[in-house]
């Protein structure tokens, strides 16, 4: 088995224009990053149309999609231009034969900017704050397929998705430093149902670097909350490795639809995992969304 790591930035354009019926729009290649969502997503719609890739590679555009657009949106696109490229790229490939030699060429372009993707195990989807390890082998010493870390205060978090490829789970697992037993974890995030889009406390739009992940959660009124369906003490495979005296901890499992909830958010905003302990007290750590659609997406591509 190959063990191959690597970086998932945004690449440089890799797919060329689709013929002249396919050619981006002035209005849709302002930026690189939308570019690449832009091409991706025409790509995307083309072999739903045409069944042009194997669903591996189908599932591997899929994540590169996403990635693009997190990038897109952390650069400083706005949502309503990344809805405007989404359909400006569907409606281009809806009206693209098949069977044409544009058609072909961008797929076999595709095919070849690919061709190693197969072998990559490892990615690591950057943020603007912190970073998802993705990882699609899991071994007995490292369930982890895609995880956040998170230090908040003394304390210390491992947060995202840990199991078999079929059964994989969203986990939060949490050390203490001074030995504290929470008898529970809630998942605080946006409603999407009371909110129209993500609430990022800054001056003006742009980019979002450097803003901080609590400036990236709604307020009280726009979150909503999902309690962790399980609690134990964290196995060793579970706890990060080389850390003196953090050798114990808790994980808290949370239900299967907190994992969907997480990847249709905004990339630019945060959730926030509340440890609850006796007498009303509470410890939260933040997590950035960032590239969680993309890392989900990637780790749950067949292995071959």
């Amino acid at each position: 088995m190959t063990d191959t790591r690597i970086n998932a930035r945004p690449a440089s354009r890799w797919m060329g224009l689709l013929g002249a019926a396919l050619v981006v729009a002035p209005a849709v290649a302002r930026a690189q990053p939308l570019d690449l969502f832009y091409e991706r997503t025409v790509m995307e719609a083309a072999d739903s149309r045409c069944g042009l890739f194997t669903p591996q590679l189908a599932s591997a555009l899929a994540a590169a999609a996403a990635q693009a657009r997190g990038a897109a949106l952390r650069a400083g696109a706005s949502r309503e231009e990344i809805e405007r490229a989404d359909r400006v790229a569907r409606l281009r490939a809806a009206e693209a034969d098949c069977r044409s030699q544009d058609v072909t060429v961008a797929a076999n372009r595709v095919k070849q900017a690919f061709a190693s993707y197969g072998r990559i195990n490892r990615l690591t989807y950057h943020g603007d704050v912190a970073a998802w390890a993705a990882d699609r082998y899991v071994t007995p010493t490292n369930p982890w397929r895609l995880k956040q870390e998170s230090a908040f205060g003394a304390d210390h978090m491992s947060f995202g998705l840990a199991g078999s490829e079929d059964a994989a789970v969203l986990l939060a697992v949490a050390q203490f430093a001074d030995g504290a037993t929470p008898y529970g974890a809630r998942l605080v995030l946006r409603d999407t149902r009371r909110s129209s889009g993500p609430y990022l406390r800054r001056s003006g739009a742009g980019p979002t670097v450097g803003l901080s992940l609590p400036d990236r959660l709604p307020p009280a009124g726009a979150l909503t909350g999902m309690l962790a369906e399980a609690r134990g003490e964290a196995g060793h495979d579970l706890l990060p490795k080389g850390q003196q005296g953090q050798d114990e901890g808790w994980a808290f499992r949370f239900p299967a639809q907190a994992a969907l909830a997480l990847a249709n958010l905004d990339p630019r905003e945060a959730v926030a995992v509340d440890f609850l302990f006796p007498g009303d007290k509470v410890r939260r750590a933040y997590v950035e969304v960032g590239d969680f659609a993309a890392g989900r997406a990637f780790v749950q591509m067949a292995s071959r």
